[in-house]
């Protein structure tokens, strides 16, 4: 799988654990413990979604410019 499909399924998989968790507390008021998930849920979130943009960023450059990254070189 690519990249790209690797990073925005990861995005999903956040997206949906986050939505799980808030809406686990439907007064909006979650206890002290809910927070913290809240917090991992969201912190998991934000680093899926930057996998996905940095996989984005690197098609373009491979399209745009056909910059292969580094780390897809042959040898490396």
């Amino acid at each position: 799988m690519g990249h790209i499909a690797q990073a925005t399924a990861r995005v999903s998989e956040a997206n949906r654990k986050f939505s799980e968790t808030i809406g686990q507390f439907p007064s909006g008021l979650p206890h002290p413990d809910g927070v913290q998930r809240i917090k991992n849920a969201s912190n998991e979130l934000t680093v899926a979604r930057k996998e996905m943009m940095t996989a984005h960023k690197r098609l373009t450059e491979f399209l745009d410019s056909g910059i292969v990254p580094e780390d897809l070189k042959r040898g490396a």
